[in-house]
């Protein structure tokens, strides 16, 4: 699983999340940053507005909380999430000593960038992408 820092810099550099079952996601809020939630039709589920997306807590009987706007969300992305949206950049996944090293390839250029985990290298990546390689 990515950090939530991470996932928060992910976020601010544009990347959206429309949310599916089997996403992992945090509460945005400090009380509940260690707390990580998975939508699921039975306990989780999206519903779309016109106002926005929410997710409809169903059954949480401990909870004194029935809905959550998305926008108060922060998706942790799987691994093949993140891979997927690399697209045709993506190039490799590799382990170097005990890290691991994702490779893209943007305007012809090779890019690599290491990390402890693979989702968390996949995330700088993808991160670099979206900041058009300003990282």
């Amino acid at each position: 699983m990515i950090s939530t820092g991470l996932a928060r810099r992910l976020r601010e550099a544009g990347l959206a999340w429309k949310p599916h079952s089997g996403d992992r996601f945090h509460i945005d809020r400090s009380e509940l940053d260690s707390d990580v939630f998975t939508v699921s039709e039975l306990t989780i589920e999206a519903h779309e507005y016109p106002t926005g997306t929410v997710l409809g807590f169903n059954g949480t009987t401990e909870w004194a909380l029935d809905s959550i706007d998305l926008g108060d969300t922060l998706w942790l992305p799987h691994e093949d999430q993140l891979r997927d949206l690399l697209r045709t950049a993506f190039r490799s996944l590799e382990t170097v000593g005990d890290a691991y090293r994702v490779t893209i390839e943007l305007d012809g250029s090779p890019h690599s960038f290491d990390s402890v985990s693979a989702p968390e290298a996949y995330g700088l990546a993808l991160l670099a992408v979206l900041e058009g390689l300003s990282v």
